[in-house]
């Protein structure tokens, strides 16, 4: 009987372990489901998201702006200058998908941001019986001879939260490089893609610009900044060696992303 007693408490303690650790297990399961990502992306530069149609995003809501009255084509069949051309005999600009146009990178960032939030809260709570249909006397004989019916309850909570954060970044990007047309848009807008590479040693500098330009917008001499490229990605980054040497080792990125302390 002393056996079966033993066998039975020993499997309830069995149980209550099973149960607390499938709880820790959930809890850290569900806290950590996007740390998932993140391990998966170890030892990888972050990714660009990708150029997509503003119609596909959430919350968004078409502009309806005044537009000019549309014009008839004219053709003058006695003249050598052709309606919208920039140049005498041909416009050099890019236009059709394959053709190749500067890109003026200059970006010149700088933000300072200072915030401070300061938040109290006090409350205070008091309850008591003054009558009870009648039976304010039994009570008095239930409760002890010192017990107060009209002040049973008293709470009192305070709270206060104070916080403070600081900004301050500045970043400078100036370069140019050649990108291609790799689309041609319905409405005429061009999206455009340029990757440049350059070795030095063991270590490569990578530069990536995307985006979707307007044709109006390229210059006669066939560039565009990159202040006038809608949907602009830009990356300029490196890989090799020192770039190995200054990212953490991979286990400090898996515990950095693990550990919740």
């Amino acid at each position: 009987m002393f056996r079966s007693m033993y066998k039975v408490k020993y499997k309830v303690k069995l149980q209550t372990c099973v149960k607390a650790l499938l709880l820790a297990l959930m809890a850290i399961t569900s806290a950590g489901c996007s740390h998932f990502d993140k391990i998966s992306e170890i030892g990888e530069t972050p990714k660009l998201s990708a150029i997509e149609s503003p119609k596909s995003k959430p919350g968004y809501k078409p502009v309806s702006m005044p537009m000019p009255e549309p014009e008839a084509v004219s053709y003058n069949p006695n003249s050598l200058w052709r309606n919208g051309s920039r140049s005498f005999f041909k416009d050099q600009r890019a236009r059709k998908v394959g053709d190749i146009i500067t890109v003026m990178i200059e970006i010149t960032d700088k933000a300072e941001i200072d915030n401070e939030s300061t938040r109290d809260r006090s409350g205070t709570t008091s309850a008591g019986i003054d009558a009870l249909a009648g039976y304010k006397a039994v009570l008095q004989s239930i409760l002890p001879n010192s017990a107060d019916p009209t002040n049973l309850v008293n709470v009192n909570s305070s709270h206060s939260d104070k916080g403070s954060g600081t900004v301050d970044r500045e970043e400078t990007l100036t370069t140019k490089m050649a990108a291609v047309v790799m689309q041609e848009l319905p409405n005429g807008n061009l999206v455009i893609e340029g990757r440049q590479e350059v070795r030095v040693n063991h270590e490569i500098r990578e530069i990536i610009v995307a985006g979707v330009i307007r044709p109006e917008d390229v210059s006669s001499i066939n560039t565009i900044d990159v202040s006038k490229i809608a949907e602009a990605r830009v990356s300029y980054g490196g890989r090799g060696h020192i770039t190995n040497v200054q990212a953490p080792r991979y286990g400090n990125q898996v515990l950095d992303i693990l550990l919740p302390f």
